[in-house]
Formats: C-alpha cells, sequence, structure tokens
C-alpha cells in the first residue's frame, strides 16, 4: 500500500519514539488516516502507537481536539496555528507524549487566495517540548501526491520530533 521510503520514515518515527520511551499520536485533517495507517502497517507498533485522530471538519477538530472555533474562523483550518493545536489537543486527549499534526488542501479544488491547492500545515508536539509548525506547498500535483507528500512530511517530523 505504501512505497518502501514511507515505510523507512515510518520506522524511523516509531524507533524515535521507542528510544524515548514515548507514544505517539496523530491529528490528520487532509490525509484522513494515512499517517496512522503508515505507522501501524510496520509490525510490532502497537508498543508506541497510541491512536489517530482524523479530524476532516471543524466540528471534529473543536469537538476531538479541542482546536477553539474562533481560531478556526480566524485563521481557517490551513494554518499552523491550528495545526499547532491540532497537534496540542492530540496529546491532551490521548496517551501520547508526541504527536504529528497536519491540515491542508489537497484538490483538485478548495483553494483560496493565499492557500492554493497544494498548501498543507504541519506541527509536532511534544510533553517538556516547544510545538514546532511549517507549512510546505507542495503544489497542484494531484490529491494523491499532495496527499503522499504529506504523509512523508509527517513521518519526518516524528521521526525528528526528539532531536
Amino acid at each position: 500500500m505504501f512505497a518502501d521510503d514511507i515505510l523507512d520514515l515510518a520506522a524511523k518515527a516509531l524507533q524515535s519514539a521507542r528510544s524515548n520511551q514515548a507514544m505517539i499520536a496523530t491529528a490528520e485533517s487532509c490525509t484522513g488516516g494515512l499517517v496512522s495507517a503508515a505507522l501501524t502497517a510496520i509490525p510490532g507498533s502497537s508498543d508506541v502507537f497510541d491512536c489517530g485522530f482524523s479530524t476532516y471538519s471543524y466540528k471534529a477538530k473543536t469537538a476531538l481536539l479541542g482546536v477553539p472555533q474562533s481560531i478556526l474562523v480566524e485563521h481557517g483550518a490551513v494554518s499552523e496555528e491550528v495545526a499547532s493545536l491540532m497537534a496540542e489537543g492530540a496529546l491532551a486527549h490521548s496517551a501520547a507524549e508526541v504527536s504529528v499534526a497536519l491540515t491542508g488542501i489537497a484538490g483538485p479544488t478548495g483553494g483560496l487566495p493565499g492557500k492554493p491547492v497544494g498548501t498543507v500545515c504541519f506541527a509536532s508536539a511534544r510533553i517538556g517540548a516547544k510545538t514546532r509548525s511549517q507549512t510546505c506547498h507542495f503544489g497542484d500535483l494531484g490529491r494523491a501526491k499532495v496527499r503522499m507528500m504529506s504523509v512523508r512530511q509527517a513521518l519526518q517530523m516524528l521521526a525528528t520530533a526528539f532531536d
């Protein structure tokens, strides 16, 4: 189901968590659970993968992760502010010590001025550390490619969360 490089990144993310005796949680929007699926494609992942939140709607982001409606309205779902709150909410609503979150516009529609198709915002949170966020502009490469590039980036962030 996943390319070898994605599975390698997933294995690295799991090993990093294992080495730091940490559980992982994910909070996904545009990937709809693909990061969680990549992590759980690795045998033995259950010792460090706690759970994944697939929060596509504003309501789900608010109800499941505690993202304030006012932040969603002010910044839009595709923003580093929302990605950061999603990552922090995943920690607050799970047994995890490290999380990754992503929210974006995979296309082919949904692009906005300043947020074209292919824009994805990421954040990683870790208990006791500052939340890190970034925005990637993958371009209008097609929905499947944007989603897979997003999975790669999220796994890379998890793999380096303890660096």
